[in-house]
């Protein structure tokens, strides 16, 4: 079994916690903010998925509180001081996400 085929969450994982940390200076257009919602959410959902179908249940409950909060369809409005620690938190959940909701060994 492949690296991939083990951690499936693998790639959008990483792309998400560097888009987070990215998004932590300010500066960036308003488009960044919209595009990050979109893929922190996006992969939030995939990684609940394949934690449900890992039997991994604590880790979709915390994905599905992150999608929540980054989903851009109602977006949550806080100040940027409070999305930074945010961003902070939520990359570090993603990173170890790789490691925590993976498909068990066979």
């Amino acid at each position: 079994m492949n690296l991939i085929e083990r951690h499936p969450t693998l790639i959008p994982s990483i792309v998400s916690t560097i888009m987070l940390i990215l998004a932590i200076p300010t500066g960036w257009p308003y488009g960044y903010y919209t595009l990050l919602r979109l893929v922190v959410c996006g992969t939030s959902l995939f990684i609940a998925y394949k934690a449900y179908e890992f039997s991994r249940i604590v880790w979709v409950y915390i994905m599905g509180f992150i999608a929540l909060l980054f989903n851009p369809v109602i977006p949550v409005h806080l100040d940027k001081e409070i999305w930074v620690v945010i961003d902070v938190i939520v990359a570090i959940v993603i990173f170890v996400s790789i490691w925590l909701v993976k498909e068990p060994n066979k």
